[in-house]
């Protein structure tokens, strides 16, 4: 074997720093992932919202008519439904109101299969699923299955795992997100922000890993890098954790 042929280590850095970084819209540009993962608690709905955001953004930069009249299939497993609840329409993004088709299905079994019948389908926008934890069902071959998938109809998968811990997995992109303070109002400080989250790619086939917060205003998709001394969303689901059963004031 020619160890002259192997490429040095300051040729792999200089590949690295070659990939382009993420940043909203850049499906327009032949950048699409088609399997994603999104890593979130199941304490909050963080996850499902940055999910729906990231699918409208590759939607959007598709820039097609017809993707935007086509329905959606969402699919949960039990675990999710118990953790976080059913699909709230009325407080969904106003395009998806009307066109989301919703499957309960019992287990993660019947969650993947569900999902990857959904993608053979290319009469839909894209896929929303929600699994809880790591079921043995969802291992690398499944993984692979989805991925397969998605590519093979050219339809997009968001698979939200719910208090999951990062294993092994085929997905494009995968991210970790947890919901973060919105930017305050341009006109009314006492109205709510637009919805904001801390969203970290950790792992993506077509670019270097990276971490933004990420705003939807309702028409696009925003990024901006993090503040370093900013590490957590001002909320107090810290506070209640460490209450347990006591009263907050002995904190």
């Amino acid at each position: 074997m020619d160890m002259s042929a192997l490429p040095k280590a300051a040729q792999l850095v200089s590949l690295g720093e070659c990939a382009p970084r993420w940043r909203p819209g850049l499906a327009r540009m032949g950048h699409r992932a088609l399997h994603s993962e999104i890593f979130a608690s199941g304490d909050e709905a963080g996850g499902v919202a940055c999910a729906l955001a990231l699918a409208l953004d590759d939607m959007r930069a598709c820039a097609s008519p017809a993707l935007e009249e086509k329905p959606v299939l969402w699919v949960q497993d039990e675990a999710s439904r118990k953790r976080s609840g059913y699909p709230y329409r009325p407080g969904l993004p106003a395009q998806l109101r009307h066109r989301v088709i919703h499957v309960a299905a019992r287990g993660a079994q019947d969650t993947l299969f569900a999902l990857e019948e959904g993608m053979r389908c290319r009469d839909l926008a894209f896929v929303i699923g929600e699994i809880a934890g790591n079921p043995r069902a969802l291992g690398l071959t499944a993984s692979r299955r989805l991925s397969l998938a998605a590519e093979k109809h050219g339809v997009p998968l968001f698979l939200i795992r719910h208090d999951a811990a990062r294993d092994l997995s085929s997905a494009r992109m995968r991210w970790q997100v947890r919901s973060a303070a919105s930017a305050p109002p341009r006109w009314n400080g006492d109205a709510p922000g637009v919805p904001s989250w801390h969203a970290q790619l950790f792992r993506a086939r077509a670019h270097p890993p990276s971490q933004w917060i990420l705003r939807d205003d309702g028409t696009s998709l925003a990024a901006e890098h993090p503040d370093p001394g900013q590490t957590r969303s001002p909320d107090h689901g810290d506070l209640a954790g460490a209450a347990g059963a006591g009263s907050l004031a002995a904190l």
